[in-house]
């Protein structure tokens, strides 16, 4: 069995300290549990902005944030799923999520391929877009990775799948305009639209998902669903954030990934 931490949380605008101290929290108060990876949200560290990383040196590294959470994985001898950061790279900036192992090492990054350009969204004209699918090999389990709009792809998950990939994550920070995020049918049916997505992704492919979303009113205009899940490879739901800023828990057990692959070929089927 593995331990799956997933931590969702409102990241204050710019405050770096501040959520990275909601994030060192929530896995010091689960540290007494068998950890074997914590997930985060997409901007986690600094609430959805494109700048506060440009200034950092090492920034291709993550700067000071991944720096952190190295620390961490090594404290609380854990893996983890950094989120993502805005990483500069050869004048390009990329939303970038990086692997971290229980020593502290990076050991690989995704660069999100897959861009929010529509309905008002704009991240095309600032992100240069990943080319490169990623499955994590770490100690327990291999990983792929997705960030917030990959999961409307769902050749991504397929090709993670066909890469190895016994669990997917999706660090996210996905929005609603404020007309639904203020009314409560409309929110509902949003969460419910994004369960749907979330375990299609995992029975369609036979692994376990977990996805890691911001939650709460970000401004006037956007607010985010919460809804942060922990999904088994037959889509029962496991753990629910709902709304809250917390983390949620839950021991898989990557044996069930091998056994219902072996009963059903999936990612040899086209």
């Amino acid at each position: 069995m593995a331990g799956i931490l997933n931590i969702q949380i409102s990241p204050t605008l710019r405050k770096k300290e501040v959520n990275m101290n909601k994030i060192e929290h929530f896995i010091k108060k689960n540290s007494d549990k068998e950890l074997d990876l914590v997930v985060m949200p997409e901007f986690f560290s600094t609430g959805i902005d494109h700048n506060s990383f440009l200034n950092e040196p090492e920034n291709e590294q993550g700067g000071e944030v991944v720096k952190t959470l190295c620390n961490l994985a090594k404290k609380y001898h854990t893996n983890i799923i950094a989120g993502t950061v805005i990483e500069k790279s050869k004048d390009k900036l990329h939303n970038t999520s990086f692997a971290i192992n229980r020593d502290g090492e990076i050991i690989a990054k995704y660069r999100k391929i897959h861009l929010y350009n529509y309905m008002g969204g704009t991240e095309g004209e600032r992100i240069t877009a990943g080319k490169e699918e990623i499955v994590v090999n770490f100690d327990f389990a291999k990983v792929g990775i997705g960030i917030c709009y990959d999961i409307r792809y769902p050749l991504h998950y397929k090709k993670l799948t066909k890469m190895g990939a016994e669990i997917i994550v999706l660090p996210t920070a996905w929005i609603v305009p404020s007309e639904i995020y203020d009314d409560t049918e409309s929110l509902k049916y949003a969460q419910d639209m994004w369960v749907a997505m979330n375990r299609t992704r995992a029975f369609d492919n036979m692994v376990y998902v977990v996805s890691s979303n911001q939650t709460g009113k970000i401004n006037d205009n956007i607010g985010a669903i919460g809804t942060s899940l922990i999904i088994s490879p037959t889509a029962q739901i496991l753990a629910d954030a709902k709304d809250k800023q917390c983390a949620i828990y839950a021991q898989i057990d990557i044996e069930n990934v091998k056994y219902l692959k072996s009963l059903y070929p999936i990612a040899e089927i086209d």
